[in-house]
């Protein structure tokens, strides 16, 4: 069986490395016969550092589906249109908005420079901070912050792209259309109900609907539709995490 896993309030915490009590559970559903894929709305860049190197050429989906990387190379990359690059463009001149945008590897940023988000953002200096017009693709936009983002959002949303409204942080997040977690199993063969899946945020949707059993930690109102179990978030989740990989590796021993 294959087992699909969230990174950030899923199975690490804080923008802090996946520790090694859960690394070990991950090594186990491996000896166990299990495949581990990583599936994150982080770049490629930045899911390397929160996971150890011994996981590093492990499968990795990024940006939310848009990247695949597998054997330790980026295998896949889906970018915007031109035409949508530069609405976009135009729309974040419009509504004065600050924003994370990334290219396959490099990225733009005009936040503030003391935004949260610069915690989780190439923190192994793996990347290089570009003007916008220097990139030959975009896979993905994060708004920020903007003069009017309720109108901002009704306006991306008004496109045909995929607009996911990430409320605690206050930020848009953009990719292209069709391009989601399931988009990016689908494309590497994974068939419906073939894997489990772990995530914890609106951008795990289309993976737990195609899930043959979905485990959301913490609570999110959209993604307990599609939820076959949660975890409580809270001081011992990792306890927990662990002891559910365990009990689920056991059970699904035989559906390998």
């Amino acid at each position: 069986m294959k087992f699909v896993f969230d990174l950030d309030g899923t199975i690490c915490f804080k923008g802090r490395p996946v520790t090694e009590k859960i690394l070990g559970a991950l090594e186990n559903l491996q000896s166990n016969g299990h495949e581990v894929i990583f599936a994150s709305a982080r770049p490629i860049r930045d899911m390397l550092p929160v996971l150890h190197e011994r996981f590093h050429k492990h499968t990795m989906i990024g940006g939310n589906g848009s990247l695949i990387a597998r054997h330790g190379a980026l295998e896949h990359a889906a970018s915007f249109s031109e035409d949508k690059t530069n609405v976009i463009i135009r729309l974040i001149a419009e509504f004065e908005a600050k924003y994370l945008i990334d290219g396959e590897w490099d990225y733009s940023y005009t936040g503030d420079p003391d935004h949260p988000i610069l915690n989780n953002l190439d923190p192994a200096k793996l990347a290089k901070k570009i003007p916008l017009d220097a990139h030959q693709s975009i896979v993905k936009v994060l708004i920020l912050a903007a003069n009017d983002m309720k109108g901002l959002a009704e306006r991306l949303s008004a496109m045909d792209v995929v607009v996911h409204k990430h409320g605690k942080e206050n930020v848009l997040d953009i990719s292209p259309k069709g391009i989601h977690k399931w988009d990016a199993l689908s494309r590497m063969n994974v068939r419906k109900g073939e894997y489990v899946a772990f995530g914890n945020d609106a951008n795990d949707i289309t993976m737990f609907m195609n899930a043959s059993r979905s485990v959301m930690i913490g609570h999110h109102e959209e993604l307990a539709k599609h939820a076959s179990e949660s975890i409580l978030l809270d001081e011992n989740v990792e306890d927990r995490i662990v002891s559910k990989l365990e009990s689920l590796s056991n059970n699904c021993k035989m559906c390998n």
